[in-house]
């Protein structure tokens, strides 16, 4: 095989396409390999312009290129690896790497395009590209689900928490009230069986001093025992939601006097509650059982955690725009320790000892002041005494 063959043979076996074509841009030969990939017969390319295988805008251009360079010397379509568009014969393109030699004769010179299709290698890439916005997508999605999953997850722990934190609390109150339960009703139960077996000795005897004194006894633990089953049916109906405050027009200063008289039948010895009233008018519009409860809860403490000869002052107050009722007196104070706890139900300070009570009548008061929309607070110093204060809007 002489050498001219030998390159036609390689040319035409190419697996990349092969177009020759002159200095005016006229195709001359073009190898299998090119007339698959455009889509023509030979016939149908060959003495036609090059550009007829461009889209736009380089099938414009093209010849300008050519004699471009053939006048300065610039290359523009000489060279390797330019990425390109050709254009079929039904119209549509594809992508292909085009190197373009010059080849100088003696009498004329060619230009010979070798072209590689790029076509599966760009279907690749958007292949890639597609999976990887895909993936970039789908990371985007899982990373929002795993954010809120997270979100979720720190709610959930949150709202454990506080269940463990109510559980905790009602616990406590649990305690509380079985403490409080078995102590208050034991101890006024067996004063009560105790002081009745006292007076059938002493009925025989016809000692009335001494069956006048456990009578009492007996009367106080009764009261006491009354006093801790009221304070239950008073919480039973707050947390049933069946107390509502009903207000009517009444006087403050009468209101407060007869309560002062109640309680002073109801004092230690030489205790003496001292009544005061400060405003020009004495009408007010709230709830008068409510208040009532709540101001004989707060001297009732009074009397209790204060001494024998000691002065429990009860003061009113009426502004233009409030009510202020005022407890204080000067017994055996609040720890300091147990102040912010005062208002919750079935607590007791710790200095409160032996003397009787459920916890409970700080937390009623609370709540009924709330349901009149007023507020309570205290002042209180342990051994010198204590202030609580109820403030009404009028």
């Amino acid at each position: 095989m002489d050498r001219s063959k030998f390159l036609d043979a390689i040319i035409e076996n190419a697996i990349d396409g092969i177009i020759t074509i002159d200095d005016k841009g006229i195709i001359e030969h073009l190898n299998p390999a090119a007339l698959r990939l455009f889509g023509y017969e030979r016939v149908e390319l060959v003495g036609k312009n090059v550009s007829v295988l461009m889209p736009a805008p380089d099938k414009i251009k093209h010849d300008g290129y050519i004699q471009n360079y053939n006048e300065t010397g610039k290359k523009h379509i000489i060279g390797i690896g330019r990425e390109v568009l050709g254009q079929k014969k039904d119209g549509s393109t594809f992508p292909f790497r085009l190197g373009v030699s010059e080849v100088k004769f003696s009498d004329r010179k060619i230009y010979t395009g070798f072209i590689h299709d790029l076509s599966k290698e760009k279907a690749n890439e958007e292949q890639i590209k597609s999976y990887t916005e895909k993936l970039e997508s789908k990371i985007k999605e899982r990373t929002r689900d795993l954010i809120k999953l997270v979100s979720e997850l720190e709610t959930a722990k949150e709202n454990m928490s506080a269940l463990f934190q109510k559980e905790k609390e009602l616990n406590q109150l649990k305690t509380r009230f079985v403490s409080m339960a078995s102590h208050e009703f034991r101890t006024p139960l067996s004063s009560m069986q105790l002081s009745a077996s006292l007076i059938d000795k002493y009925t025989v005897k016809q000692d009335a001093v001494n069956v006048e004194k456990h009578t009492a006894k007996i009367k106080n633990s009764i009261n006491n025992l009354t006093t801790i089953l009221n304070d239950f049916l008073s919480l039973e109906k707050l947390e049933a939601g069946k107390v509502q405050a009903t207000e009517q027009v009444f006087n403050i200063i009468s209101f407060a006097e007869e309560i002062t008289e109640e309680m002073q039948l109801i004092t230690k010895q030489n205790q003496h509650i001292i009544y005061e009233h400060t405003g020009t008018k004495a009408d007010v519009l709230l709830d008068p059982n409510l208040l009532k409860n709540c101001i004989i809860n707060l001297i009732s403490n009074a009397i209790k955690y204060s001494g024998e000869d000691t002065l429990i002052q009860f003061n009113s107050l009426l502004k233009e725009n409030e009510l202020i009722l005022e407890v204080q007196d000067n017994g055996i104070g609040i720890p300091e320790i147990d102040q912010h706890n005062l208002f919750e139900p079935f607590f007791r300070a710790h200095n409160t000892g032996d003397i009787p009570g459920t916890g409970l009548g700080l937390n009623i008061v609370k709540r009924y002041v709330g349901l009149m929309n007023g507020t309570v607070s205290c002042k209180s110093e342990q051994n010198t005494g204590t202030l609580f204060t109820l403030t009404f809007p009028i």
